[in-house]
């Protein structure tokens, strides 16, 4: 499957810090630490409806550790999925009337543009499920031969007890994981499973649903399975960051997790996890199943300057659960009025400061809203009280211009 477009990124003159980010599974800020290309893997869409801010806001999140690590100085190998075969495809296509292949393909073609829109940079292997088939039934084969598969009627199950770092990566005790896990795709009270938490790597062949053959009978792939077997065929065991929203944590995170340690002993599956905050939108988590979205697209097509979306998303951290209101859209709209007004003075305050504050921000678990209150700064003293530009450093409306694209994502 195609990525999008890669948009033409400034190299820096200087190079930035070590990146710096949250790890879930420790529970604290860590150093990464690339040996060769940095190595990232980012749990992609389900394509069954257009691309909302809170997807928006999660890619724009590892877009910026993808740009920080660049700036380090490393090439970057980044991963991302398509779920393009899932329950949820399924019943959309089914209630609206559409074959489940091509809403996939229509949905998934809105979601390039609106990442192209956003500048975000495109992963180099962008793999859907369907096409991932072989590396799934590849890797059930070596769970099966660790001792970790079972099958329940013509369903295939993956034994968590078989991962003795299940529960590591969230935390979570098993009352919590109990919890939540038939609300995000588990199916705990079924009968025959060894354990309620146990979670389905082939789905036996149902009666009006596409099916693939395999040794197993036909049938599809579990979720949890499929970025488990992109990302090892990939990036290899232990690569630098896995990343998601926080809805990911439990199960999908701590599932991949274990079948990728169970089928690779002695080895993480990702030296961290890092995961984006939920937005909100009329006091709730923005959702498909409560219909409160707001969509990339739509705005695009309202004629919204796509930086402006992406300043909203840049002025919270990443980490950060937070709501999304209009006044925050057009408040982006007038900073970025005031900001290229500025810039297109050419001369302006001294810039290289801003370029060290930018990085080291970015380098710092991402802290986008810091690096914002540095440029914001570097503007009003070039603009001035008076609307006067100092002139101390005539190129620096050049240097902000590639600081800001380079660290940041903001084309202006």
């Amino acid at each position: 499957m195609r990525a999008w477009s890669t948009p033409d990124v400034p190299e820096l003159p200087l190079r930035g810090p070590a990146v710096r980010i949250y790890d879930t599974s420790r529970g604290e800020v860590v150093e990464t630490r690339p040996e060769g290309p940095a190595r990232l893997y980012v749990c992609g869409i389900t394509p069954y409806d257009a691309t909302h801010i809170g997807h928006a806001a999660t890619y724009v999140a590892f877009d910026l550790l993808y740009r920080g690590w660049r700036n380090a100085g490393h090439e970057v190998l980044y991963v991302q999925n398509v779920t393009d075969v899932d329950d949820p495809l399924l019943e959309r296509a089914d209630l609206v009337k559409i074959d489940w292949v091509e809403l996939a393909q229509r949905e998934t073609e809105l979601f390039r543009q609106d990442m192209e829109a956003l500048r975000v940079l495109p992963p180099a292997h962008y793999i859907g499920a369907v096409e991932s088939i072989p590396l799934v039934i590849d890797l059930i084969e070596r769970l099966r031969e660790a001792g970790a598969i079972y099958q329940v009627e013509t369903d295939l199950y993956f034994s968590v007890s078989a991962d003795t770092a299940f529960g590591e990566l969230s935390g979570w005790t098993r009352e919590q994981m109990l919890h939540v896990f038939a609300d995000r795709g588990g199916d705990p009270d079924r009968e025959g499973k060894r354990d309620p938490l146990d979670c389905v790597v082939w789905r036996g062949e149902r009666e009006g649903e596409p099916s693939w053959p395999s040794p197993f009978g036909p049938g599809r792939p579990g979720w949890h399975i499929e970025c488990t077997a992109i990302a090892l065929q990939h990036l290899g065991s232990a690569f630098d960051v896995q990343g998601g929203g926080s809805d990911l944590v439990f199960p999908h995170h701590e599932m991949s997790a274990g079948h990728g340690q169970v089928a690779d002993p002695g080895h993480r599956f990702a030296r961290a996890y890092a995961h984006a905050g939920m937005v909100a939108y009329d006091g709730e988590k923005m959702s498909k199943s409560k219909g409160n979205l707001v969509f990339v697209s739509a705005l695009r097509n309202s004629d919204v300057d796509p930086m402006a979306i992406r300043m909203v998303l840049l002025r919270h951290h990443y980490r950060s659960d937070w709501e999304w209101t209009d006044d925050q859209l057009w408040d982006a709209v007038d900073t970025l009025t005031r900001w290229r007004k500025a810039l297109s003075l050419g001369a302006g305050a001294p810039a290289a400061p801003v370029v060290d504050a930018v990085l080291a921000a970015v380098g710092n678990d991402l802290d986008a809203q810091t690096a914002l209150t540095a440029v914001d700064t570097w503007v009003k003293a070039t603009l001035g009280d008076d609307g006067l530009a100092e002139t101390s450093d005539p190129d620096a409306a050049t240097t902000i211009h590639r600081v800001l694209d380079a660290a940041l994502g903001l084309a202006l």
